[in-house]
């Protein structure tokens, strides 16, 4: 990163634009640069710029009066004849934008010097370091963007051992491992805002060590609650409330901690995301909040509806904000339910083609991202999904969840059973019934998972409206008074059937399709599966 921006400024980049909220740190960081001559052959002096106080040589330790207004600024910096950078704050609010009028003045007085600083014989660079990114149309041409990136594990750990050095009265019991595992999940926060979550872990009981990795933690959900398009999803759901999907459940597991030191003994890549499709209702959803807990991860869920604003140009800004703030708190999962809505404006020429350009930059961040950001996509309707995400290299694997099968159907019911009979009287005359949960789970053939939840729910109420236990008879009242979705929907779902059995894998384990081998007929759809048959 030195080299890169050593090289902008020896090459006479005139303005170069800096999005970051760390200004000291940013600042530390063009100061060490432009001082080593080693670097840019030619040291040069460094003034800072700010609306309420002006230039400041910051080289020489003075103020420069009368230079708050930035024309006034402006002329100064084409009139200063010495080596010098400028390094400029919040110059943002003079282009523009999101309701803001331009200073078309200002923009045009730099238009003015630049080929003064291109050529000049004097070397003179100026950066503008601002929250957010607006570029006038005007300055497109001229202005370079430098990405700043979040402090390293080692800024962060020695910000930390210099609390710590700070701080004697604090008590600290953690050995190197558990201090850097402290300062890993920290990664992805300014330095100001590892510092407060330090703080704020020393202050609660006097001491800090491993057991403070929840108010660190906390710390990431406030960077992701402000962004106002990612929905920090906090999961208490398990892989034990999964019923079935094992295929699926057996992938996932075998990916956890790939992310981690041991992982990278074997060169294994972080896996990049999987496509989870198929029948409504049947544990899509819940296997994406379940994966949070599996893997430990914060779990991020991207609204692409939050991300289209009315503003020209916003929307962009507002998914690149958002994959930036999903590396930023990597190693993370990023949740993007029913995807095949936010993409339904593609091929439209309705949005002035800004579904288009935010879909082939969310193509392009799946494709290249470094951060360890897993990406789970649910779909129901696969059709209307353009085949530029459906290929190899976007998706680690595409898995297809049907309609459960009798295996998974016993297992379903005996998770809802279990999760609300909890009461001896109320499932007093329940747990007496032989293999119940084998006879409930033949007799809802055709059933997906949620209208299972929705038979037990309903055969309580009707117990619960009569003051009584729960009894067979009330379950299987409202099974035969259900009309499951495989009878209203049957043509959509064979036809989400022959998509998966080329493109999909079953998201169902081998075992449990056995059942499904014999008796297949067109009158029969639970009798054909969808997916292929390939275990994990």
């Amino acid at each position: 990163m030195v080299y890169k921006l050593s090289n902008l400024i020896r090459a006479r980049f005139p303005l170069i634009y800096i999005t970051t909220f760390e200004e000291d740190r940013v600042t530390k960081y063009i100061k060490s640069v432009v001082t080593d001559v080693k670097q840019v052959k030619f040291e040069r002096e460094v003034f800072t710029w700010t609306q309420t106080n002006g230039l400041y040589n910051d080289t020489q330790k003075k103020s420069v009066a009368d230079t708050s207004c930035p024309n006034k600024m402006l002329e100064y910096i084409r009139r200063y004849d010495k080596d010098s950078v400028f390094i400029i704050y919040d110059f943002h609010v003079n282009f523009g934008q999101k309701n803001r009028t331009p200073n078309n003045e200002a923009i045009r007085k730099i238009r003015d010097i630049i080929p003064d600083l291109k050529l000049g014989a004097v070397r003179k660079t100026v950066f503008f370091v601002a929250p957010e990114l607006i570029i006038p149309e005007a300055l497109q041409k001229e202005i370079t963007i430098f990405d700043f990136p979040l402090p390293t594990l080692k800024e962060i750990r020695a910000k930390f051992d210099s609390m710590l050095n700070q701080n004697k009265s604090v008590q600290t019991n953690m050995t190197e491992d558990e201090k850097d595992k402290l300062c890993k999940a920290a990664l992805g926060l300014t330095l100001q805002e590892a510092e407060s979550a330090f703080a704020l872990a020393m202050v609660n009981d006097g001491t800090i060590d491993i057991k403070d990795l929840p108010v660190i933690l906390q710390e990431k959900v406030q960077v992701i609650k402000k962004t106002g398009i990612l929905e920090f999803i906090n999961s208490e759901y398990s892989i034990k409330d999964i019923g079935g999907l094992d295929n699926l459940k057996n992938w996932l597991l075998k990916r956890n901690n790939s992310w981690s030191e041991q992982a990278k003994k074997y060169c294994l890549p972080a896996p990049k995301g999987v496509l989870v499709t198929g029948v409504p209702g049947c544990g899509k959803s819940l296997t994406a909040k379940a994966m949070s807990t599996i893997w430990q991860l914060p779990l991020l869920k991207l609204d692409f509806g939050k991300v289209f604003s009315g503003l020209v140009g916003s929307s962009e800004e507002n998914m690149r904000k958002a994959l930036q703030t999903a590396e930023a708190v990597a190693p993370s999962i990023l949740w993007i339910d029913e995807i095949e809505k936010g993409l339904s404006g593609l091929g439209s020429n309705g949005d002035s083609g800004v579904s288009s350009r935010i879909f082939g930059q969310f193509l392009t961040w799946m494709q290249e991202k470094e951060a360890p950001v897993f990406v789970i996509a649910t779909a129901n309707n696969i059709s209307t999904l353009p085949p530029e995400l459906l290929r190899k290299g976007r998706f680690d694997e595409i898995f297809f969840v049907d309609l459960p099968t009798l295996a998974e159907r016993k297992e379903i019911f005996k998770l809802h059973l279990e999760k609300r009979l909890k009461n001896k009287e109320v499932a007093s005359e329940i747990t007496g019934v032989k293999n119940i949960c084998t006879e409930l789970a033949k007799m809802t053939e055709g059933f997906i998972g949620s209208e299972i939840e929705q038979v037990v729910i309903s055969a309580l109420y009707d117990a619960f409206f009569e003051n009584r236990p729960l009894k067979f008879e009330d379950l299987a009242k409202n099974i035969a008074t259900t009309v499951p979705l495989s009878t209203t929907q049957r043509e959509q779902i064979l036809s989400l059937r022959a998509w998966a059995n080329v493109r999909a894998v079953s998201a169902t384990k081998t075992s449990n399709l056995k059942q499904y081998t014999k008796d297949v007929s067109e009158e029969n759809i639970t009798a054909s599966r969808g997916g292929r048959t390939l275990d994990f």
